[in-house]
């Protein structure tokens, strides 16, 4: 079989297809943005009023957004998926490609039960696309517009993080700055907003607001210090800041951009304003200023149903080669087993060179369903490869059940060795059908994977190494998109080996609390059937596996649910050089308590070398980060040959932000061209992980009160939570399958030294009397996996001269500072030259790492020290009263019949009045 010659017009249309492929289906199109999905979470109870305000929050947002971006973008089109579970109407339809794992916007429960802050979940660098917009229920329904402002404007801020990769120009960790003006600035942009910083305090049913005091080390306001808008403003800047002030319809511009505000932008995106970032994006490079206002969006509304699948398998003559046949049976069993979801359809049809349709659509409902479906397994292998004709087939399994092939979905595998794939792609793509594609082996045309791509289906690669076991993995990771995650099938486990040195496989697997429903072990061998021994958690040894010797595959179902604890498994070989494989799965224990979860994916789908990877795993309970886990990715080429990469959540190189449940690492070593898989392991670690109840990055920051006719009305504080609340978790384990990923132009033979230390993303300065002290995490000799040779430390007192000119600003003395392993934490202390008080404000620190090979990591985020005490704010109401003493009132929100009076005469009387009743309750601070 000859393989496809590909074009070089052809390579590039398809290697552009490819970028992105598992993230947003949304397109600009004339200023528009179409195909955007908002997602409802199968966790939300029916309520068809979220519908309707949703309609309202994305039309008020998209008109905001015109006006904002100054006539250039708006929302065209919006499908908004409605879960299975709310009853079905005349109005809605079926969808077709949409689905969770492409929505943009999801409408879920909180992150943490109690705070409905709305979010964007980005971990990505500066003008890179985030992940998700998450909104909760109560937040969609308007109940948190006091807290928030209105939601069309929030959903424009979080558009903003989703689609441009912007971030937010308030800071709650550093939520005051010292100014240039050597007065202690509130951390905004821009610095035209105006209010009044107070601290307002709640305790026992009882709050009282007082002025800020000065913190003594810091040098800045406390803690508990707030900055509080004045409700009426002039100032229209911005967005990012606090976009429910109701003259801010801009984003901060160059002219306007406040760069000495500690924001996450600035750090992030290197002091540019966010209308910078905005207008170097694709979108607005490929876009202009409209004439007319454009028109109100159109929504589709699309409910979830049963899946409707076929099963499309290989059987021509190249299925024979490394046992593949048997292999993709095993797979296959598998997932008709325990992947597929009860209550979905699902057919089989078989190809080679022409197609069979073996099994028309059956619903499975039981068992009964899914063996007559393992009966129609293929036994033999013989003939040439049509795709299209496989393909085809199952279009007319589809239209023999009745079903019109929108929102189908076909499990395509294939060794993919096809030259006419191609013929059939425009015909695929117009069917509306998602075809998910399995490459087994290396040669595996890239046609056939750019149906997957167009489709948005799921692009799986496994190679011919039986004991990577990344066939089972692969047909694992195919569980529906829009079931509720309590419903799905975790694996647990995936392990393999070639025994040869030792006959024995022995590990542990941990089932945790959080799962242990419909829990399943299977193993697999590739000569002669092991001796199984498997322990539960009290030493309990089971024996009752079911052997099923012509498919080489043994496997045991757990009744009920399984004990929680530590699984002991051994299996012994009975051959040397035997492979052997154990794979894992189980379901939720409690449809009411979400599992644990890890999703694996990379930066982009196709990478060109010498370009590095990025790999991200995110681990997750419910939408709660989980941190302090072990997570290790292992990628392997096509040829098999296999990387280990230990992935962090350290806030430093290719890891965005600290502690976020996001892991993350560079990869660079690459092997050969072509399809790279990755596969996700996560764990417990020792005893160190734990839920994160931090509040998210990139939100819209919450009001806590303004200021009117010069009196404050002040919010409800906002839900808080402690360290304390975050006790260590039980150990844990999960796997999940990353996908594949295209390499070109990677050289033969060994790599050159190409790849400098990684940039240098979380530098801190403090004063400490005559010092400066730095910390920042070490780079390495090659991104993050090493040792850098040395480190040059610059200085200036002007933060874009050393932005811009860093080679030509002044260089510190860093003879005795040696560098540390990749990953560690350095610190540095030094004793600045000619820089007083009486010449600058500022300190500004840069630093940056150098390799053996003389490669350069690029200046670090610049850290700032200020060599001046800033100056409070003075009282607004310091004119003296006849009496001489300073007297002013704060009115605080009504709750129910309470209100709060604060006279502030020196010390802070506070009186709770009860409308009611004459009673009052004084309080002094």
């Amino acid at each position: 079989m000859m393989a496809f010659s590909r074009g070089p017009v052809f390579l590039l249309l398809l290697l552009y297809l490819l970028r992105g492929s598992d993230a947003s289906l949304v397109r600009l199109n004339e200023n528009g943005y179409e195909d955007i999905i908002i997602a409802i979470d199968p966790a939300v109870p029916e309520d068809t009023t979220i519908i309707e305000h949703i309609k309202g929050m994305v039309t008020k947002a998209s008109t905001y957004l015109f006006e904002a971006t100054e006539k250039r973008f708006f929302f065209k089109n919006v499908s908004i998926l409605i879960p299975e579970s709310w009853k079905d109407s005349p109005q809605y339809r079926r969808p077709k490609q949409e689905s969770y794992k492409h929505a943009d916007i999801k409408v879920a429960p909180p992150t943490v039960e109690g705070r409905d802050e709305p979010y964007t979940r980005q971990f990505t660098q500066c003008e890179e696309r985030a992940e998700y917009i998450h909104f909760t229920p109560d937040f969609v329904l308007g109940r948190k517009q006091d807290e928030y402002g209105d939601s069309g404007k929030v959903l424009v801020h979080e558009w903003a993080h989703l689609r441009w990769g912007v971030f937010d120009e308030y800071n709650e960790d550093q939520p005051f700055y010292s100014a240039s003006s050597k007065k202690i600035e509130a951390t905004r942009c821009s610095t035209g907003i105006t209010g009044t910083n107070r601290v307002y305090a709640c305790q026992g049913g009882s709050c009282a607001m007082r002025r800020c005091r000065t913190n003594s080390t810091t040098k800045l306001y406390e803690k508990d210090c707030q900055f509080f808008p004045d409700k009426v403003q002039s100032e229209k800047a911005s967005i990012m800041f606090m976009q429910s002030i109701d003259s801010v319809t801009e984003f901060c511009k160059k002219e306007n951009h406040n760069r000495e505000a500690p924001t996450l932008h600035n750090m992030k995106c290197n002091y540019r304003s966010t209308w910078e970032v905005i207008s170097s994006s694709e979108d607005f490079n490929n876009s202009m200023p409209m004439e007319t206002p454009p028109a109100p969006p159109f929504f589709s509304l699309l409910r979830i149903s049963e899946r409707i699948m076929c099963l499309v398998l290989d059987v021509s003559g190249s299925m024979t080669s490394y046992d593949r046949l048997n292999r993709m049976n095993q797979a296959a069993k598998y997932f008709l087993s325990q992947i597929i979801e009860n209550r979905s359809w699902v057919g089989m049809v078989h190809f080679s060179s022409t197609a069979t349709i073996m099994h028309e659509l059956i619903q499975i409902n039981s068992d009964i369903e899914r063996n007559q479906l393992l009966q129609t397994l293929p036994t033999s292998a013989n003939g040439g490869t049509s795709i299209c004709s496989g393909i085809k087939a199952a279009f007319q399994v589809f239209k023999n059940g009745e079903y019109q092939t929108d929102g189908t979905e076909i499990l395509l595998l294939s060794d993919g060795e096809d030259s006419t794939a191609k013929d059939c792609i425009d015909e695929v793509k117009d069917s509306g059908a998602i075809v998910h594609f399995i490459a087994l082996g290396p040669s595996a045309d890239l046609a056939v994977t750019n149906m997957s791509i167009l489709t948005g289906g799921n692009h799986k690669l496994a190679t011919d190494e039986a004991q990577n076991n990344g066939l089972i993995d692969a047909f694992g990771a195919l569980a529906s998109e829009n079931a509720d995650i309590t419903q799905k099938s975790l694996q647990l486990e995936s392990k393999g080996a070639i025994l040869t040195n030792s006959l024995w496989l022995n590990d542990t697997v941990v089932i945790d609390s959080t799962v242990g429903r419909d829990t399943f072990f299977l193993v697999t061998w590739s000569k002669q059937a092991p001796a199984i021994y498997l322990r539960d958690p009290k030493g309990t040894q089971t024996t009752n596996f079911t052997m099923d010797s012509a498919s080489k595959m043994a496997y045991l179902s757990i009744p009920g649910t399984a004990q929680v604890g530590v699984w002991t498994y051994n299996l012994e070989a009975k051959e040397n050089s035997e492979i052997l494989t154990i794979t894992v799965t189980s379901r939720a224990a409690n449809s009411s308590l979400p599992p644990i979860t890890v999703n694996a994916k990379v930066n982009t789908d196709t990478n060109t070398f010498p370009s590095p990877m990025i790999v991200y795993a995110e681990v997750l309970q419910g939408y709660t980060p989980i941190i302090g886990a072990r997570v290790t990715a292992t990628i392997e080429s096509n040829s098999g040959k296999t990387e280990e990469l230990v992935l962090l959540d350290n806030g430093a190189g290719a890891d965005a932000f600290k502690d976020d449940g996001v892991y993350s690492r560079f990869f660079t070593a690459y092997s050969v061209n072509g399809r790279y898989s990755l596969k996700v392991r996560a764990d417990g670690g020792k005893n160190s992980a734990r839920r994160s109840l931090r509040h998210p990055s990139s939100r819209a920051a919450y009001i806590p009160g303004w200021v009117v006719d010069g009196e404050i009305q002040g919010n409800p504080p906002r839900p808080e939570t402690t360290e304390a609340t975050q006790p260590v978790m039980e150990d844990f384990s999960r796997i999940a399958s990353g996908g594949a990923f295209v390499m070109s132009n990677v050289p033969n033979g060994p790599l050159p030294d190409i790849y400098p230390p990684n940039r240098i993303t979380d530098l801190q300065a403090t004063l400490n009397g005559e010092e400066i002290s730095l910390t920042w995490t070490a780079p390495g000799d090659d991104y993050d996996v090493g040792r850098v040779q040395q480190y040059i430390i610059r200085t200036s007192k002007n933060i874009i001269d050393l932005r811009d000119n860093f080679n030509n600003s002044p260089r510190v003395d860093t003879t005795n500072l040696t560098p540390k392993e990749a990953n560690s934490e350095e610190t540095f202390a030094f004793k600045p030259e000619n820089i007083t008080e009486e010449n600058a404000t500022y300190i500004f620190i840069a630093i940056e790492s150098v390799d053996k090979s003389s490669l350069s990591s690029g200046p670090s985020n610049i850290a700032q020290v200020a060599l001046f005490t800033p100056q409070a704010e003075p009282d607004p109401d310091e004119s003296p009263s006849s009496s001489g003493v300073s007297v002013s009132t704060i009115v605080l929100s009504v709750l129910g019949a309470v209100v709060l009076v604060c006279i502030i005469v020196g010390t802070t009387i506070c009186i709770l009045k009860n409308k009611r009743s004459s009673s009052a309750a004084i309080t002094k601070f």
